[in-house]
């Protein structure tokens, strides 16, 4: 007996193992029922009530995130019913119209061609009614009309970032995500349509192993990095711009450069994602912030400047003498106002945005270190921000080795890129030097109860603190001395910023004479960023620089933000003493 006890404990023990793991996953069961699969119990039942006609459209919910964490609705689910007739029930089509029409809107010579069919089994008339109107309808008790439970997507901001969340539609026989986070996160958005009345024991036997553990991707929710004030705020203001300068288009980012967080990406015109039906240029669908690709102009010289503070190729304080303008092979390149300076330095070539001395700054490289520094800022790469369609920039004319083309790059000419790649780009001067992911989502939770928060690494070190602080340095000069006419400057904190203005290019070749793409970016507070925004405008009619168009809106658009995060106070207001 001695030797058949520990036998027996042993036994004991793995029945008791045995019982557990059931009861575990019983439990896990019945919680899958009662809470993850609740809502469709609930649906099926509810529709029990009425009338049952197969499955509910389902899908997961996106969510804004608001600055102190509150989720709000961005894209979720309205619940509802339709309307349909059993054709071959109805005897007198027109009455029922007049007794239907009383309480939901109905086309009439649809409506009686559709309940004359007196050999058909189904006709579906209206599918987005409330519960009042349906309720109403159910106490008529009228022959040949059901009611079915529907749900239908619904985005409650409308036109809010309405080219970041993309819509709901059908492509083919499939209704699916088709643009934007709805394309992207279709997998963990979409919903499959399980058999809810499958065998319980059975289920639990079948599943056992799916319970135990499983790789794939989960369906869940989406919770965005989009900050919806700061997005309501950005939108009305880019929409100001476009009524104001009758521009094609406006668009602009907000970004947190130390971390690549996007807290509005914005355009105008847009579209309402509730009617996207009604659109009829489609192209308003897509994101020209990764879709597109435009000629930045003068925003990308502190790039270039950088890049040559680096190599130690020249400083702030290395001057020139500028005559208005240089010849560059069989070209003459003027400043935007073909006035010259006489001697300057780098620091007045940020401050009046001259073009000669640009070329005088790319000169003084080598050609190879500023085609390597603008392939390590990003300019030929996609960023891979969590967005569909990203598209390349184009950059071939740095392997021309023409000096021409280099010059033209050095004041923001001759090479496209996305918006995206432009402020990741950008956001490397902010944050001391460091490639950020730029990123619209912020965390999915799982149905199954478990959320994966969304995290990057900082990237490769492109330039280093000292060159970092050294650009800051100038470009708060910019706004502080030159910007508005010195206007812009804030007496409680430093802005780093800077204006462009670029040639668009014709469809044919060469540049349209009377068109400009206007651009501006800055981040604040300048020596410990939390924000850099990035503005674009397309041919704004009635001004000739970004300083008219984008300055003012960028200014204001700072104030909101240091206002609404409450930023403290970076430096103290210079004092006049007599």
């Amino acid at each position: 007996m001695a030797k058949e006890l520990p036998l027996h404990r042993t036994r004991l023990r793995i029945i008791s193992g045995l019982i557990l793991l059931v009861a575990i996953i019983f439990a896990g069961k019945l919680f899958s029922v009662q809470i993850i699969n609740g809502d469709s119990f609930a649906d099926r039942a509810d529709r029990q009530y009425i009338t049952p006609a197969g499955s509910v459209f389902d899908r997961g919910s996106i969510y804004f995130s608001g600055k102190d964490g509150e989720k709000v609705s961005a894209a979720t689910l309205t619940t509802g019913y339709k309307l349909a007739l059993i054709p071959n029930q109805i005897t007198d089509p027109e009455g029922l119209y007049n007794e239907l029409s009383q309480y939901t809107e109905l086309d009439k010579e649809d409506f009686i061609f559709r309940a004359s069919k007196s050999d058909d089994p189904y006709e579906e008339i209206t599918d987005r009614l409330n519960r009042k109107t349906a309720d109403i309808i159910i106490d008529l008790e009228l022959d040949g009309v059901r009611l079915y439970k529907n749900k239908w997507r619904s985005y409650p901001g409308d036109t809010l970032a309405a080219q970041v969340i993309g819509f709901v539609g059908f492509s083919g026989d499939d209704f699916i995500g088709r643009y934007g986070i709805e394309r992207k996160y279709e997998s963990v958005l979409q919903r499959n349509d399980p058999n809810l009345y499958v065998n319980f024991f059975a289920e639990v036997f079948a599943n056992l192993g799916s319970l135990l553990g499983s790789n794939e991707e989960k369906e869940g929710d989406i919770v965005l990095t989009i900050e919806p004030n700061v997005q309501t705020y950005f939108e009305t203001a880019l929409n100001s711009v476009a009524e104001k300068w009758s521009s094609d288009t406006v668009g602009g980012i907000i970004m947190n450069p130390q971390t690549g967080e996007i807290y509005a990406m914005a355009q105008a015109p847009s579209f309402s994602l509730n009617n996207y039906g009604q659109v009829e240029d489609v192209n308003l669908f897509n994101n020209p912030h990764v879709q597109s690709v435009f000629e930045m102009g003068s925003i990308v010289k502190p790039i270039i400047v950088a890049a040559a503070i680096e190599t130690g190729a020249v400083t702030a304080d290395t001057s020139y003498y500028d005559s208005g303008s240089v010849v560059v092979g069989d070209r003459t390149i003027w400043n935007y106002d073909k006035k010259g300076r006489g001697q300057t330095t780098i620091q007045g070539v940020l401050n009046e945005s001259l073009n000669t001395g640009m070329v005088f700054v790319s000169q003084k490289m080598k050609k190879k270190d500023m085609k390597e520094y603008l392939f390590a800022f990003g300019f030929a790469e996609k960023t891979n921000i969590d967005l569909p369609g990203e598209v390349n920039g184009l950059v071939s004319n740095l392997d021309s080795g023409r000096d021409v083309e280099y010059a033209n790059i050095a004041f923001g000419q001759g090479i496209a890129i996305t918006p995206i790649t432009m402020i990741q780009s950008l956001a490397i001067l902010a944050n001391g030097g460091q490639k950020v992911q730029p990123h619209v989502v912020k965390e999915i939770e799982y149905n199954n109860g478990f959320n994966k928060k969304k995290s990057y690494e900082l990237g490769e070190q492109v330039i280093s603190q000292e060159t970092s602080d050294e650009i800051t340095r100038m470009l708060v000069e910019v706004v502080d001395s030159t910007l508005l006419g010195g206007k812009a400057k804030l007496d409680y904190y430093s802005i780093a910023a800077k204006t462009g203005t670029a040639q668009i290019p014709h469809p044919k070749g060469g540049y349209y004479s009377d068109r400009n793409l206007h651009s501006f970016f800055g981040y604040l507070p300048a020596y410990d960023p939390q924000f850099i925004v990035l503005l674009y405008t397309e041919y704004p009619k009635g001004a000739k620089y970004a300083s008219q168009t984008l300055a003012p809106p960028f200014m204001e658009t700072a104030k909101f933000l240091l206002n609404y995060y409450d930023v403290p106070p970076d430096r103290a207001p210079t004092t006049v003493t007599e």
